[in-house]
């Protein structure tokens, strides 16, 4: 670039500063020498002299510079449409790649901090990039177990630096072993049973890993076939020798501060497995609204996908769903009745109160 072209850009940028231009933002940052700080071309602080200003392609160049981020118009977070659009290109990139990018990679890429590029990808998608990257190469090994080739093969293909890494993670990926995974699950064993409970029938089902549902209902032959349903290629098998998680379930029930806890087999997306945890995390006697907990998640605008996940829970009171209610505080939907909701919310809030 000739001194002419830029002197040229150097003064189109300086225009686009005074008319604090949001077009553009994304295109390149300005620093100011005398307070230290850089900025977006739209920010709203007041303008500095053209003498004491430098420019910068991207925020990870500002900062290498020894600037520092103005606190009124953050520029480290990308603004709508262009966070959507990086976010986007860095969900590319990790789906593309044969081993999953560093974090310091990926915020290079993205000109952002390793604390921004956190805070704008779970922002966007739900996930942390390392979940995200979890998500894909579990996808990845879904697909490549399917085909032919070794099991080994399909590791390495799905993106695992070492078979042994991935042995060690295969049960919690797929909910069962590799190789019962390509075989469809259909070696997989499910052992339930059923029983009475206070809230009418509850069925507990386990799998070698832990409780991988707990059914609520009316009727046991309509909480088998639910079961059937979840697991259509194992074996689901009634097993008396459950009548310990039966009471457990019982008792958490009854007594929900007080019930020892189960060993759980939890199964899901990597999206639903955060907001089961987060519902996990709800302590007996308290409430949270689906917005509240998509804040909590660091996904504000997600209120919609975590209903989805909630209504996806399969494991009642355990995961406890139930503790989810609407903004103004009235009870919204529940897979297994909203009386059952409301019986369940009443023994938690009476249990504060004895306590």
């Amino acid at each position: 670039m000739t001194h002419t072209d830029t002197a040229s850009l150097t003064q189109q940028r300086w225009q686009q500063i005074q008319q604090r231009d949001p077009a553009a933002d994304g295109r390149f940052i300005y620093a100011v020498i005398t307070t230290g700080v850089y900025c977006r071309p739209s920010c709203p602080s007041r303008q500095a002299k053209a003498e004491n200003l430098r420019f910068f392609d991207n925020t990870a160049q500002a900062r290498a510079a020894g600037f520092r981020p103005c606190l009124r118009c953050k520029p480290d977070e990308a603004p709508g449409a262009t966070r959507h659009s990086r976010i986007t290109q860095l969900c590319r990139l990790i789906e593309q790649a044969e081993q999953t990018p560093t974090l310091q990679q990926l915020a290079d890429s993205a000109g952002l901090s390793l604390w921004h590029l956190q805070r704008e990808f779970r922002r966007e998608t739900g996930l942390t990039p390392r979940e995200y990257a979890r998500a894909v190469r579990q996808q990845r090994l879904q697909q490549h177990l399917s085909g032919a080739g070794t099991t080994t093969d399909a590791a390495y293909a799905a993106g695992y630096s070492s078979s042994s890494h991935f042995y060690a993670d295969a049960a919690s990926e797929l909910g069962m072993s590799a190789s019962d995974y390509r075989q469809g699950g259909q070696q997989q064993q499910i052992r339930f049973a059923t029983g009475p409970c206070p809230l009418g029938r509850v069925l507990v089902a386990r799998s070698d890993l832990g409780v991988c549902a707990i059914l609520l209902g009316d009727d046991d032959r309509q909480l088998e076939d639910n079961l059937r349903a979840r697991f259509p290629n194992a074996q689901c098998t009634p097993d008396h020798g459950l009548a310990d998680q039966l009471r457990t379930v019982t008792a958490m029930i009854e007594t929900p501060h007080q019930a020892p806890t189960l060993p759980l087999d939890i199964r899901g997306t990597a999206f639903q497995r955060r907001v089961w945890q987060a519902l996990q995390a709800i302590p007996p006697g308290e409430t949270r609204s689906y917005a509240q907990l998509a804040t909590a998640l660091g996904t504000p605008t997600a209120a919609r996908a975590v209903a989805g996940a909630c209504a996806a829970n399969p494991l009642a009171i355990a995961v406890p769903c139930h503790r989810i209610v609407r903004g103004d505080g009235s009870l919204s939907g529940y897979r297994w009745g909203v009386e059952r909701k409301r019986a369940l919310l009443e023994r938690e809030a009476q249990g504060v109160k004895d306590d």
